[in-house]
């Protein structure tokens, strides 16, 4: 039905945009910014309006205008072109057709790696389809873009399909989301649409509008290294620090033990030396004031720590990264129902679980601009075993296009 839509994910995989969380340029690498130019150039192409690559913030947005007479919402489309912290040179894309829904599926030349049913048992969903893979080597980077190619399809349908009618529709394609600053700089008064949804979830029925509420925290172990022959009621092991302030955190809130709407504590890095030491945590809760009471909890234990040491041995930097957009969302499930309705007409059934993690929407949606997420169709994102359908990539194609008519008749 959309002979470009594979064709277009197929070249976009196969262009290198991984984000770099040491940078502190906007976008965080240039590789980002050359794919958005090209993606300009296919907006003009396909005949978008108002085409404009933003500097001050790096977004590429772009205007579908209203066909209808009749006084409609408008809407937007968010995509974001940066890929995870993995290995993304030479992506080279493996289609296994008709998947028979059990079957190992090898990845690489030399059969290392596979996707299996027992470790993803997901695989059984997607019996009869088309999966495109990974050869063991790089993700694959659907995670975003087919997001990205499914936005791109749907609108170049509406504008060959001038019978379907619809309200304003903005698109855009941003930065920088996997390293969670990519909506810093979103200009919500230049995106000018009344509601908008990320494509940027999972399997197909994903519609999400609750996320963590999220924090990040570094802490700065200072030792005192002396020789260890002598280092009785001396010597303090900033690494020894680093591993008793781990075990003083509850040991089954961390994301291995827990699902749902359950928060954690995850240490992402330590390292160091008995003179000092460096820890990096993300801590993450649905509800509020749990999420508050996460944060209090690591600055008491850094304070009964540098209370015991009768010293400030640990310093915390602790910071914000988004919060839950279900109390932005939640004032109004008018763009909710739009989006299960339009599921339902189309025989998906909606899966409205809580993001166990954010997407742009989490801060988008706190700027004043609700922003839900839909799903585009990737499992097992962030890797090597990551893996899309053709027919997810299809049937996310077919919800924007049931959307966009089916706002218009509200």
């Amino acid at each position: 039905m959309y002979k470009n839509l594979v064709p277009r994910f197929i070249d976009y995989v196969k262009t290198e945009t991984r984000s770099d969380a040491t940078s502190t340029a906007t976008p965080s690498t240039p590789t980002q910014v050359a794919f958005q130019m090209e993606l300009k150039k296919e907006l003009e192409k396909i005949g978008m309006s108002d085409v404009v690559y933003h500097e001050k913030n790096s977004f590429l947005i772009a205007t579908l205008p209203s066909n209808t007479d009749k006084d409609v919402r408008s809407m937007g489309f968010i995509a974001h072109v940066d890929t995870a912290d993995f290995n993304a040179v030479g992506v080279n894309p493996q289609f296994v057709e008709n998947y028979d829904g059990e079957s190992d599926i090898t990845l690489d030349k030399d059969g290392k790696f596979k996707l299996t049913t027992t470790d993803f048992p997901n695989l059984k969903n997607y019996k009869g389809q088309t999966l495109i893979t990974t050869d063991g080597t790089t993700l694959l980077g659907a995670d975003d873009k087919s997001g990205i190619a499914e936005i791109m399809t749907a609108m170049e349908y509406l504008i060959e399909h001038p019978e379907i009618k619809h309200g304003k529709i903005m698109v855009a394609f941003g930065p920088d989301e996997e390293i969670g600053i990519g909506a810093d700089k979103f200009d919500v008064k230049d995106f000018d649409v009344d509601f908008a949804y990320t494509m940027d979830g999972g399997p197909v029925g994903e519609l999400q509008f609750e996320t963590f509420n999220a924090a990040g925290a570094v802490l700065k172990i200072e030792g005192k290294n002396v020789h260890p022959g002598t280092a009785k009621n001396t010597m303090i092991n900033a690494i020894q620090v680093a591993i008793d302030l781990q075990n003083t955190l509850p040991q089954d809130e961390v994301p291995e033990k827990t699902d749902g709407r359950q928060g954690f504590f995850h240490l992402l890095g330590i390292s160091g030396v008995p003179d000092e030491a460096t820890m990096e945590y993300i801590i993450r809760d649905h509800d509020m004031d749990k999420f508050k009471e996460r944060k209090a909890l690591m600055q008491s234990i850094v304070d009964k720590f540098n209370k015991d040491f009768g010293q400030d041995r640990i310093t915390l930097e602790m910071s914000d990264s988004y919060y839950n957009m279900a109390e932005v969302i939640q004032k109004d499930m008018s763009i909710i129902d739009l989006a299960e309705e339009a599921m339902i007409n189309l025989g998906i059934k909606p899966n409205k679980e809580p993001i166990r993690g954010g997407t742009d929407g989490s801060k988008i949606s706190y700027m004043g601009l609700p922003t839900p997420n839909i799903f585009a169709g990737g499992e097992n994102m962030h890797g090597r075993f990551e893996y899309v359908a053709v027919e997810s990539m299809e049937k996310a194609t077919d919800l924007i296009i049931e959307i966009a008519r089916l706002n218009e008749t509200k």
